[in-house]
């Protein structure tokens, strides 16, 4: 059986803004005395993607009835 996923927009650019320390800790890299590196870097990455799906839920979204008065 051959499963394939769709995802709606999904080779769209999106831009991430981390630092080299958050990068490096995405990549595998270990800040024992900082977890808050790898921490920072996810919440990012997170944020831009619900960013994105709620922007392309909205602009596909119903017009509301209060407005088509």
């Amino acid at each position: 059986m051959n499963n394939v996923t769709k995802i709606p927009h999904g080779d769209d650019t999106v831009t991430v803004e981390l630092t080299v320390k958050e990068l490096m800790a995405l990549t595998g890299v270990r800040f024992h005395n900082n977890h808050g590196v790898e921490i920072s870097a996810r919440k990012k990455l997170n944020e831009v993607l619900v960013e994105t799906y709620e922007r392309d839920q909205k602009e596909n979204a119903p017009i509301d009835y209060q407005l088509l008065l």
